[in-house]
């Protein structure tokens, strides 16, 4: 008798200590935890080719928004890297200029990979490539297209660029293109397709054959209402926003979040402050403006404004986004110190978007990006070392570990397969 009182005191003794451990993790550790359990993809990040160099490269801790260093530092596994070539005439000098540009692009992430880094980073084409890559202890590099203008009117180019190694493209950038309207088109309801063109119809069915996914994030919404009904595969959005928090074009209303419901899409949330809450981004917007030109004056660096730099010299553009990210974090650094700042952009105000999008369309069809060094990047989440916060915010708002995997990339993997299974159905009929 006495030992099955020993017995029982005994089972009592481990049941207390267990449910005791379980009551002790904080919501920090929980959070910790989790963003180490899950694998986190982030959708849409720029890239400049002068920092894929032997001597300047991704190894280091470069002021780029992302880098090896900070991804690690931040925990933040997979990195989409940007094939990105801005606008130019719808013609054949513009369309060989672009190309170029845009191969320069593919042949910089290649050779991080495969050449700079190969013990640190792999190029994954697949969510197996990917389950694999990050398994081995490495960050995963993805390539993304913004903007299709650069493969002109070959339509061969689109196998092309899926050879190199592009898993979703957007027809259009800021500018109506040879294939897709952009949303730039609602400032003067100017049109250049009503929708899509003729090969931009023609696109949509090459890429449903290839398997690269569809992005809609810049073209025009009655562009992607005729990508939905022509695709047969779901589409993406890889770096947007929800309108009704903040009436940005490039933003996707209702009417179109729920449209992507019903494709089975996925819609990745962007950290972009102008795209979140529209108020507390102008109130900084107009403080920092001043500050960011004492910066670069102090630096003896030209200055301009956003809107001033399509206008650009490719030299003088190029130079501009080689000292954009260094301006902003001695800018940045400067108003941390000075109490009149308003509020800038937070994780909170991202995290309001998530929320709103999961209310609205159901968690499996929302996911996360930031387009760093494009422009992106807020209090919190400024750069991929402060990968972390996003988690922790998600967690004190009660998402799940199932959740906020479905948030950090398994949403967009399962798009993935499902637009590289429709792909091998269609190779197969």
């Amino acid at each position: 008798m006495k030992q099955l009182i020993y017995f029982m005191c005994f089972i009592t003794a481990i049941s207390c200590a267990e449910k005791k451990e379980k009551i002790v993790e904080t919501t920090l550790e929980k959070a910790q935890r989790i963003h180490e359990d899950v694998i986190t993809i982030d959708t849409h990040n720029d890239i400049n080719i002068k920092n894929f160099t032997d001597s300047i490269n991704y190894t280091q801790k470069l002021e780029t928004q992302v880098n090896i260093p900070k991804m690690k530092e931040g925990g933040l596994d997979v990195s989409w890297l940007i094939v990105y070539t801005g606008q130019d005439t719808l013609t054949d000098e513009g369309y060989a200029k672009a190309k170029e540009n845009a191969i320069q692009k593919f042949e910089a992430i290649h050779k991080l990979c495969e050449e700079i880094a190969p013990d640190q980073i792999e190029l994954a084409l697949t969510s197996k490539d990917v389950k694999r890559i990050v398994g081995s202890g490495k960050k995963a590099a993805m390539i993304g297209v913004e903007n299709a203008y650069p493969i002109g009117t070959d339509m061969s180019e689109f196998e092309n660029y899926y050879n190199l190694g592009a898993r979703y493209i957007s027809l259009a950038h800021n500018g109506h293109s040879q294939f897709s309207d952009s949303n730039t088109g609602e400032a003067d309801d100017t049109w250049l397709h009503n929708g899509l063109s003729d090969l931009g119809k023609e696109a949509v069915k090459e890429m449903n054959r290839l398997g690269i996914m569809i992005d809609v994030s810049h073209p025009s919404k009655e562009a992607m209402k005729q990508m939905i009904s022509l695709s047969k595969a779901p589409i993406i959005a890889s770096h947007s926003s929800a309108r009704a928090l903040c009436g940005h074009s490039r933003n996707l209303d209702d009417e179109q979040l729920m449209m992507m419901k019903e494709n089975g899409g996925v819609v990745q949330t962007v950290a972009f402050s102008s795209y979140l809450n529209t108020e507390k981004h102008e109130a900084r917007a107009a403080f920092m403006k001043s500050i960011y030109q004492q910066v670069a004056d102090s630096l003896d660096i030209a200055w301009y404004e956003r809107s001033q730099i399509s206008s650009l010299s490719d030299s003088d553009k190029e130079t501009f986004m080689e000292n954009y990210p260094k301006v902003l974090k001695i800018g940045k650094e400067l108003a941390a110190n000075k109490e009149d700042a308003p509020e800038a952009v937070n994780v909170a105000d991202f995290v309001n978007h998530i929320d709103y999008m999961v209310k609205l369309i159901g968690i499996d069809f929302v996911g996360i990006s930031s387009d760093f060094d494009g422009g992106g990047g807020i209090e919190g989440w400024n750069d991929a070392s402060e990968t972390f916060n996003v988690t922790l915010e998600l967690v004190e708002r009660g998402y799940t570990e199932e959740e906020i995997a479905k948030l950090w990339g398994g949403n967009l993997m399962r798009v993935l397969d499902k637009v590289q299974a429709v792909a091998k159905e269609m190779g197969e009929s």
